[in-house]
């Protein structure tokens, strides 16, 4: 009784904010059913790794000395040494997408391009607040609207603050549907978003979409090269989903693969959630500018749509462009929903998917480039 009582009276006010934050995640992962693959690990490993000497975390002991716990361990073995579990993810992910829609219409990969704008304004508003460049970046990446991509690029760079970003960015993946519909509104016109397409595209040959993953890591890798980890996995695991002859195999890396390191990669990054470091004016800046970094990517994709009306006869529905950021699936979701509800003929769906894929591919070249553009930072 007197070890609980001692227990109880060591919480401290940042722990105890770290037990809200991780209800808070529970609760929006089971409740609201966002991300809950992620967010349901993060906010059960939030409160894990903050009990008052948990063994979940590295300690040292009287009389014992340092004892490992095993959420570091996960941390520095899975993340922290070879960042392996974001790049196996990555595959699974690959699996996953199906490139068609984007093949059949190749000017949606321009969105994909666009609607990363706000990582790079946001890097630029980082760095303007105090932040220094490796961090500034890392909060950047934020707005390729892709978890994997954030936890990894943000733990190349060394950034202080894994924690907060991971929590930022797929955070506010779970809330595109709440988000998006807000920025779009902000630039578009009821009449705008009525805006009918008429979806034409031909079937693509199997050979296409087999060579098309192989042309995108060896175009990346010339252009990015230090984006090539990321893309080539992601392309790795589309390759196996298009070859045919791995079917079984393709589905194991859709489901169980990316299940089983979706739930650890989610545990782990909670052990960078230690109350003293995550309990800081500089989380509050990171999720406002987390924020900040999904609407302008969003405004930017719209903004590029109108800029491309301006010279197409056939005039896309300006939130396709929404679309290019790399939120899959959820973005394309919200573009076909809005596009229903300004005109109940209009079906925005395949457009979006294309505009999304290709978003998925802009976000791990573009957390590449970044890598590239830090000094001495190359994956």
């Amino acid at each position: 009784m007197e070890f609980l009582t001692e227990g109880i009276t060591s919480i401290t006010w940042q722990q105890a904010v770290m037990y809200v934050v991780g209800a808070v995640l529970i609760y929006l992962a089971i409740k609201k059913k966002l991300e809950p693959a992620l967010l349901l690990p993060m906010g059960f490993g939030a409160i894990l790794v903050n009990i008052p000497l948990s063994g979940a975390v590295t300690q040292t002991m009287e009389g014992i000395g340092e004892v490992p716990g095993i959420l570091d361990w996960l941390f520095e073995v899975g993340i922290e040494a070879s960042e392996a579990m974001p790049l196996l993810l990555f595959i699974g992910i690959g699996a996953m997408i199906d490139f068609g829609p984007l093949l059949k219409n190749p000017k949606l990969l321009f969105f994909g391009a666009g609607a990363q704008f706000g990582i790079f304004f946001t890097i630029m508003a980082a760095t303007a607040m105090g932040f220094d460049l490796k961090d500034g970046a890392s909060i950047g990446i934020i707005g390729a609207a892709d978890g994997p991509t954030s936890i990894l690029v943000s733990q190349v760079l060394d950034s202080n603050y894994v924690g907060p970003i991971a929590i930022a960015a797929y955070s506010y993946m779970a809330l595109v549907p709440i988000i998006q519909p807000f920025a779009i509104k902000l630039v578009t016109t009821k009449k705008e978003r009525a805006i009918k397409m008429e979806y034409e595209g031909k079937d693509i040959p199997q050979i296409t979409k087999i060579f098309f993953p192989i042309v995108v890591t060896m175009v990346a890798g010339l252009v990015a090269p230090a984006s090539i980890a990321l893309v080539g996995c992601l392309m790795f695991g589309n390759l196996i989903r298009e070859c045919g002859v791995l079917d079984s195999i393709s589905e194991t890396a859709q489901k169980v693969l990316s299940n089983l390191i979706t739930l650890l990669l989610g545990i782990t990054i909670a052990s960078t959630m230690k109350a003293a470091d995550f309990v800081q004016l500089s989380t509050v800046l990171i999720m406002l500018l987390g924020l900040v970094a999904f609407v302008f990517d969003t405004i930017a994709g719209v903004g590029l749509a109108k800029l491309m009306n301006l010279f197409s006869k056939k005039k896309i529905n300006p939130m396709v462009g929404a679309a290019g950021i790399s939120a899959f699936p959820m973005s394309a979701r919200v573009v076909q929903k809005m596009g229903l509800e300004a005109n109940n003929q209009n079906h925005l769906l395949m457009f979006a998917v294309g505009a999304n894929v290709s978003g998925q591919i802009a976000s791990v070249i573009a957390g590449g480039v970044i890598l590239g553009l830090v000094p001495g930072m190359i994956l």
